[in-house]
């Protein structure tokens, strides 16, 4: 049975929009190379920090949703990150059957609003 993973990532301010497009399309490109369905790909935009990471302010946040069936990927996923001098920072974490629920009425809700 397949593995539901949330993942946030920071990537640097001083990246332009357009490499800021082409680093979340590699990691979405991983993902889908290892086997992983992408469930949702959120562009949160450019956001105050709470406190500075490598003296930046602000930083470009990204959400993935996914699931796999192969919970090693997660590991050289994370590699992947770690090796990117553009990602600050990242977080992903393992869902449970309510937060997958939560995730779904989130988005239905975001759906709702945008086509509004």
């Amino acid at each position: 049975m397949a593995k539901h993973y949330e993942t946030v990532f920071i990537l640097n301010p001083v990246l332009s929009e357009d490499q800021v497009k082409e680093a979340v399309k590699k990691y979405e490109d991983h993902l889908v190379a290892k086997g992983a369905t992408m469930v949702v790909t959120e562009d949160w935009g450019l956001k105050k920090l709470a406190y500075p990471i490598q003296n930046k302010k602000s930083g470009f946040y990204t959400l993935f949703q996914f699931s796999t069936e192969d919970s090693s990927i997660i590991e050289r996923y994370e590699t992947e990150f770690r090796r990117d001098e553009k990602v600050m920072r990242f977080l992903t974490v393992a869902m449970d059957k309510h937060a997958v629920s939560w995730a779904e009425r989130r988005r239905a809700k975001l759906n709702i609003k945008a086509n509004n």
